[in-house]
């Protein structure tokens, strides 16, 4: 295979190696898995950031299995089910399983659709110069998370020119691992958080020491609550649902709430699951939509969300930062993918580990993102590199996808809410069939004979 990959996706790594690697891709979606809960659920009540590790773990286990092993992907908390969530929290723990129930099932029913109708029409109305701008797009959008993590203090929560120097040593030490290390040039990313946590940890030991504020980078206090054993285990949902029962859900009008909140967004998120998809296997070199199918991807992305909320409350979605991760690492073997996702099962329930990744400063965090996010939006640009760029056509769809998207439009009907991303996906496919030019019919005929000898020829 010409796709530069150092490991392939059925690869079997040695033991070692496979641990260090399933490390790194732990560490790539571990910080974001750990925030949607506190996003959503700000009272910590009913959603907790050790419940949405082990739920990621186990619904990517699943993904696993239902894609048979075939696409390297890490599902983690979804970010775009952030409001439905805050909306679910006050209809207690059945209203958060309701809400990711209905979620899941758009992408089961979905994948029936693409099962029986197949993937061309996908093709069509999604080509290269559709897709490849999107996925870019996904990480110039990741981008501002990335720089806002640098330059604000994770402590005092303002602008810091000591975080923003670590942040961007973080990133150089990322850069110098995966150019010029050698033989640990395939784990930059273990590296970079290591030696970025220790100068930041560093810096706020001497700032406590000295009282300087903008030192600080690092908050130790989640240590604190080590000795209490309560936080060692989960707020696992279905516990919880069993014990509440439906005592916050009165009516039919509640669930008539929920499926508004989820649904829409459910929808508008199977978009980013094809970019997600076609992205991750330009890096592979290798069709997902084809093998093992969209439909399974769907399939494994659903019930993996369904499942992954049962346990850990938050529906999952396909992780952009492990799909930088495999393209930075060169490792596409699912083995590792299923290893990460047993540590977060394992790591859940250990809360001495889920705290020191709590204390990880937000600085290191950006600073390996640049890397992370940009192997995205590079992957994007990749994807339509054939496309010319000298037709204005070509350059509108682009520009309308591009401009859109990092412009920040967004949709909004109450608390539903159509992300930047899905408005210029819809924008772009809109305008290149607008301006798709059409073969007449004397021209098809001309096609169709001119191309039968080429293919007789090659039989």
């Amino acid at each position: 295979m010409n796709n530069n990959l150092q490991y392939q996706v059925h690869d079997k790594l040695p033991f070692g190696k496979n641990i260090i690697f399933a490390l790194q891709q732990f560490l790539s979606i571990i910080t974001a898995t750990m925030l949607v809960p506190v996003i959503a659920d700000k009272t910590g009540v009913y959603l907790s950031q050790s419940a949405a590790l082990l739920g990621a773990g186990v619904g990517t286990i699943l993904y696993l299995i239902l894609t048979k092993f075939e696409s390297p992907v890490f599902l983690g908390s979804s970010f775009a089910y952030i409001s439905p969530l805050a909306t679910a929290v006050t209809y207690g723990y059945f209203g958060i399983i309701l809400g990711s129930v209905f979620a899941g099932l758009v992408y089961v029913v979905i994948a029936i659709i693409v099962k029986r109708a197949g993937t061309n029409w996908i093709d069509k109305i999604m080509p290269p110069i559709i897709i490849g701008p999107v996925v870019a797009l996904i990480g110039f959008d990741l981008a501002s998370s990335a720089i806002g993590n640098i330059v604000t203090n994770s402590v005092e929560n303002g602008y810091n020119l000591v975080s923003i120097a670590v942040g961007v040593f973080t990133f150089f030490t990322v850069v110098v691992f995966s150019v010029k290390g050698g033989k640990l040039k395939m784990f930059p990313f273990i590296f970079g958080v290591i030696i970025g946590y220790a100068v930041a940890a560093c810096l706020t030991l001497i700032g406590n020491a000295a009282g300087c504020e903008m030192l600080k980078l690092i908050d130790f206090s989640a240590f604190k609550k080590v000795a209490d054993f309560s936080n060692w285990l989960p707020n696992i949902t279905f516990i919880g649902a069993f014990k509440e029962g439906f005592s916050k859900m009165s009516s039919f009008g509640d669930v008539l709430t929920i499926f508004i909140a989820f649904v829409p967004i459910a929808v508008v998120s199977f978009a980013e699951h094809i970019a997600d998809h076609k992205n991750i296997s330009t890096i592979i070199d290798k069709d997902l939509t084809k093998n093992p199918g969209l439909h399974r991807t769907l399939l494994g992305d659903g019930i993996g969300s369904i499942a992954g909320a049962f346990f850990g409350g938050c529906p999952n979605t396909t992780y952009g930062e492990s799909i930088g991760c495999v393209a930075l690492s060169r490792n596409a073997s699912t083995r590792t993918i299923l290893t990460a996702s047993i540590m977060c099962v394992v790591v859940a329930f250990v809360y001495p580990i889920i705290a020191f990744f709590a204390t990880i400063p937000s600085c290191v965090v950006g600073g390996v993102g640049i890397a992370l996010y940009g192997f995205i939006s590079v992957s994007g640009l990749r994807m339509f590199k054939t496309v010319d760029l000298n037709e204005p056509k070509n350059l509108f769809v682009i520009a309308s996808i591009f401009i859109c998207g990092i412009g920040g439009l967004e949709l909004k009907f109450g608390k539903v809410i159509i992300s930047n991303i899905a408005c210029a996906l819809v924008i772009g496919i809109v305008t290149n069939l607008i301006l798709r030019e059409r073969k007449k019919p004397s021209e098809a005929v001309e096609t169709t004979a001119e191309t039968e000898p080429v293919q007789n020829d090659k039989n």
